[in-house]
């Protein structure tokens, strides 16, 4: 089965609804700049709650597992295990220290620690950060529309970045969280639909799914060894422990949403909400996976040979759903892209506007200097998002070479406000050392693994697997910083 005129007017109606909708909150957002970034904290929990899970769920989430899934096994899903313990973390001392410091950005708290040299690397090495997400999410979002609409991917590219940017410029954080909260909700029904499709239209019957996944070995959790050369249970489970501290913990698309909610146990039952929510929709992604597996291993004739484990799900939406529900799941997925452009666009003008047009300008700026800051960064952002998506279509190799840069610079984040809050007499020379340690240890395992076996140079790769790049650079931070500190102590005593 094709895409129909009614999967297009599902399709449409929905993409359609949700730029007016978010543009709708033009003439709250224009209050000023604490409407444009933080709603005037009057979000309600749920909308928050749901936004938090929207953040964290992308276009590549959506396909990504999935077929991650259909390749191997359920290795993918322990990262959402870690998920309840960065959650608590974040409940009990984060989201604390941000409302008390009562500021927007995230990174406000790093000059009362360290100074602004700290805050001003954090906010330039998130602000690269997003250039990359914005672009990338963009591509990734393109390419599975290409295939299933047969549309030109540089014209999607365009088009969905301009919907996402006239929303997110006219509504501030308001039409972002409000419409991430529309977005998840359709993204967890059609992922659901897709589910109960795959398990109740095997041939045999949805036993028959769970026969042929089970002699696969498709529901592995993976190896439970000590091996830190391949993503053994407690390689992702560590991995994805690190990551969701970062997440939740200091990542400025996250903080902004503590700042909507009226108090600090709103912003805490919204992190808890939307974090924990993510956990049962993962486990419905890698599912997904499994069952196309075992739908198209007892049928394979309805799969064309050699189809890449990332696009099987796209065909199977293209020609596996009903008519409507195919333009429903394409909306869903385009949800989940939207989503996470808005977010960066409007986290991104935010932090230029608190952290370098305010802090860096010699008089106070007036609530319409601020609000011109804000737009012009937004479409700034937003265009350069555009055009980074239009380069990773030609150039091959820069998507993986911009993340990697960009993980070595903002691996260091997380490592630092840890040091920032166990340790509180943590001398700024210190700091500046710990990270430079770090970011070399970063360096070291991100681009190591490139030297060819044969150069001699090739005795100082990494032996590591890279999901633990995060979890040494931000060890080796915050233990350089705390070891410092302790010897200072110590020969101040003596």
């Amino acid at each position: 089965m094709d895409i129909t005129i009614l999967d297009y007017i599902v399709f449409f109606l929905f993409v359609g609804g949700v730029a007016l909708f978010g543009c709708s909150f033009y003439y709250r957002s224009r209050k000023g700049a604490a409407a444009f970034t933080a709603a005037e904290g009057s979000l309600p929990t749920w909308v928050v709650g749901m936004s938090i899970f929207a953040t964290f769920v992308s276009s590549i989430s959506f396909l990504g597992l999935p077929g991650d899934a259909y390749k191997g096994n359920w290795n993918p899903f322990v990262f959402s295990l870690s998920i309840p313990i960065a959650t608590w973390l974040a409940a009990k001392v984060f989201i604390p220290l941000y409302r008390n410091v009562n500021s927007v950005s995230a990174y406000h708290y790093l000059e009362l620690r360290f100074g602004y040299w700290a805050r001003c690397y954090a906010a330039i090495c998130y602000l690269l950060t997003q250039l990359a997400r914005v672009g990338s999410i963009l591509l990734l979002l393109a390419l599975p529309l290409h295939t299933m609409f047969g549309w030109d991917v540089a014209t999607i590219i365009i088009c969905t970045g301009i919907a996402t940017l006239a929303y997110t410029l006219l509504g501030g954080i308001a039409a972002v969280v409000w419409t991430d909260a529309i977005q998840g909700i359709i993204l967890i029904v059609g992922a659901v639909v897709c589910a109960l499709l795959l398990t109740f239209t095997m041939p045999e019957g949805p036993g028959q799914l769970f026969e042929i996944a089970s002699a696969h070995g498709k529901f592995s959790l993976g190896s439970f060894g000590a091996s830190l050369t391949e993503p053994t249970f407690w390689v992702v489970f560590i991995y994805g422990l690190f990551v969701n501290m970062q997440n939740y913990g200091i990542d400025q698309n996250y903080v902004q949403r503590y700042m909507t909610t009226r108090s600090t146990a709103e912003a805490v039952k919204s992190t808890l909400f939307g974090g924990l929510l993510y956990i049962p929709v993962s486990l419905v992604f890698v599912y997904i996976g499994t069952a196309l597996f075992s739908y198209y291993t007892a049928q394979p004739d309805l799969l064309p040979a050699g189809t890449p484990a990332d696009q099987v799900f796209p065909w199977f939406i293209v020609h596996g759903l009903p008519t409507g529900l195919t333009g429903l799941v394409i909306a869903s997925l385009f949800s989940a892209g939207m989503s996470t452009v808005a977010t960066s666009i409007n986290s991104s003008a935010t932090i230029v506007l608190t952290d370098f047009a305010k802090r860096l300008s010699k008089r106070d700026l007036s609530e319409k200097g601020s609000m011109r800051v804000l737009y012009a960064t937004s479409f700034v952002v937003g265009a350069l998002g555009i055009v980074m998506g239009l380069m990773m279509m030609s150039i091959d190799g820069v998507l993986d070479a911009w993340w990697k840069l960009s993980s070595i610079f903002s691996g260091g984040m997380l490592g630092l406000f840890l040091l920032g809050v166990v340790c509180r007499n943590v001398r700024r020379a210190h700091a500046v050392v710990a990270v430079i340690l770090g970011l070399l240890t970063i360096a070291w395992m991100s681009l190591s693994p490139l030297i060819n076996e044969g150069s001699p140079f090739y005795r100082f790769h990494s032996p590591l697997h890279t999901y633990l790049t995060i979890v040494f650079g931000t060890t080796v931070i915050f233990l350089v910083g705390f070891l410092l500190t302790a010897l200072t102590r110590k020969k101040a005593n003596s």
